[in-house]
Formats: C-alpha cells, sequence, structure tokens
C-alpha cells in the first residue's frame, strides 16, 4: 500500500494584500481633489461707515431667475461692469443686495463673489423679510 504525501498547507503571505491596499490608497489620493474654500467677510451693520445723504446706494436684488440692478435685470458676468459705470463718482458706492424667498445660498455666494471684486465697494446685505 502506497503512502499518500501529507501535504502542509502553507501559510498564506499577507505581502500583497498590503501591496493592494497602499494601490488603492494611491489611487484614491490621487483621483480625488483638493478644493480650496474661498472666504467672504460679512461684518454686521454696526461695525460698517454710515449712509450720509449724497451717499448714492444700488440696490441689487437676487432673484431664482437672475439679478435685478436698479430694478433692471442684469446677468451675473456684466454685473462689475453695471456697478462700474454707475458708481463712477468721488465717493465710494454702496450696494444693497436682497434675496427672495427663494433663492439659494450658493447663488448669494456667486453674487457676494463677484461684488468683491471691485475693492472701493462697500455691499450691505439685507435681511429678508
Amino acid at each position: 500500500m502506497a503512502l499518500r504525501r501529507v501535504r502542509r498547507r502553507r501559510r498564506a503571505s499577507i505581502t500583497s494584500l498590503i501591496d493592494v491596499i497602499f494601490l488603492l490608497l494611491l489611487f484614491f489620493m490621487l483621483a480625488s481633489t483638493f478644493s480650496t474654500f474661498s472666504e467672504i467677510d460679512i461684518s454686521s451693520t454696526a461695525s460698517g461707515s454710515g449712509v450720509t445723504a449724497d451717499t448714492r446706494v444700488l440696490t441689487l436684488t437676487v432673484r431664482a431667475n437672475g439679478l435685478l440692478l436698479e430694478d433692471e435685470p442684469v446677468r451675473l458676468d456684466h454685473l462689475i461692469h453695471r456697478l462700474e459705470r454707475l458708481g463712477s463718482g468721488e465717493d465710494t458706492p454702496i450696494v444693497s443686495v436682497t434675496v427672495t424667498d427663494d433663492v439659494t445660498t450658493q447663488s448669494l455666494i456667486d453674487v457676494l463673489s463677484e461684488l468683491k471684486r471691485l475693492p472701493r465697494l462697500e455691499v450691505m446685505v439685507m435681511e429678508p423679510t
């Protein structure tokens, strides 16, 4: 009678498992995006300068379907050009931003980011009523 050889089981090597884990980690690190977040400074009206009688206050209404600057429709990419034309006087122009109920926060942030490009502009965000 022939004796069977008893095979010993080899221990599983975890080296290849560690290699796969590191490759997946490297893939996800390179595939993900690290977006930068911009900050928008918002201060209360008490800390801003007061509005005098000769200061012109421009009204900007942010709606879900567009913007109204002094009750005239304006696109977001033309907003800076229109504000430069309207506020071309000696005083620092003030823009009063009002929002309607159906406006998203992202729309307001987009408008405030665009307004931030004008250095001599004071922005007042009015609380919706």
